[in-house]
């Protein structure tokens, strides 16, 4: 039978975490969120692959959701709420018009909605739609919103909660977190690989000094460990010959050379590598370390 897939039971959660009991006349029911449409609803993307009719939109319109349809449910509708933060009113209205324009703008963590339905005022019902299909919706959504995901995003497990946090962190009813899923994988990739303590790893050993206060400064740390020392002294040397190379007479050379040894410095190199390739050399220095 259709079933609720973890993934947007996160979500459901997460709403309810931070909305259920908040301030103000009408907080979010627990019954006002919903995943798996009732015993009677056949189609849709309330449905999975027990439930879906002839033809189903959900199923046919396109190649994510054929490849990914399965017993789970790949919608979730969100009710009423009226709550205080950050000294302004938040409705489920304003809550649907904020994910509206994220999804028209492509932000990354709405690229696996396939539609909104909902209504910007309680009265007139809209539709976004992603692949531009449909614009409308029954008058039921004047007083729910309801989010469809297409189905290869649900199989594949998803985390779905990323664009409902930042909502969350913008009405201040979660702490702002300016990280990306992705920063926050290689984060955790990058503490996972500094901390094998297994007597092979001196930089995790290191580098759980420097959590303690025990290790603090990054010079230290450089120090420590003849790799990391090695490459500060490429970079230095580097711009000892930078600067030989600015003395010769050129006409424009030296104006060039200036330039580049302002922003040559290793804290600007290192905070100007992008965090895939930062995450391919943190795992190539651990792989190194512990071999």
């Amino acid at each position: 039978m259709t079933r609720a897939p973890a993934n947007l039971l996160a979500v459901r959660s997460l709403l309810l975490t931070h909305l259920d009991n908040a301030p103000g006349p009408d907080d979010l029911d627990p019954g006002e969120v919903g995943i798996v449409g009732d015993s009677a609803h056949r189609g849709g993307y309330h449905c999975g692959s027990d439930r879906v009719v002839t033809n189903d939109y959900s199923v046919v319109e396109s190649p994510r959701d054929r490849a990914g349809l399965t017993l789970d449910a790949a919608a979730l509708d969100v009710g009423q709420f009226n709550v205080s933060s950050g000294g302004r009113t938040n409705t489920l209205p304003s809550f649907s018009v904020w994910c509206v324009a994220q999804c028209a703008a492509n932000a990354a963590d709405t690229r696996d909605i396939r539609e909104i339905i909902y209504s910007p005022d309680g009265s007139t019902v809209k539709r976004w739609d992603r692949l531009g299909k449909r614009t409308s919706g029954d008058s039921s959504h004047r007083w729910h919103t309801h989010f469809s995901f297409f189905r290869d995003a649900i199989k594949a497990g998803r985390d779905q909660r990323p664009l409902f946090r930042r909502y969350l962190s913008s009405i201040g009813l979660l702490e702002d977190d300016d990280m990306t899923p992705e920063e926050h994988n290689w984060l955790a990739t990058v503490h996972k690989n500094l901390t094998v303590l297994d007597g092979r790893n001196p930089v995790g050993q290191i580098y759980t000094r420097m959590a303690l206060g025990e290790d603090a400064t990054v010079p230290n740390f450089v120090s420590a460990h003849p790799t990391l020392k090695s490459l500060a002294a490429q970079v230095s040397a580097l711009q000892t010959a930078l600067t030989a190379l600015s003395n010769r007479d050129f006409t424009d050379e030296p104006a060039i050379v200036q330039g580049v040894l302002a922003s040559l410095t290793p804290e600007k190199i290192a905070a100007a590598i992008p965090p895939t390739m930062a995450k391919q050399v943190a795992d190539e220095l651990a792989r190194r370390l512990v071999a």
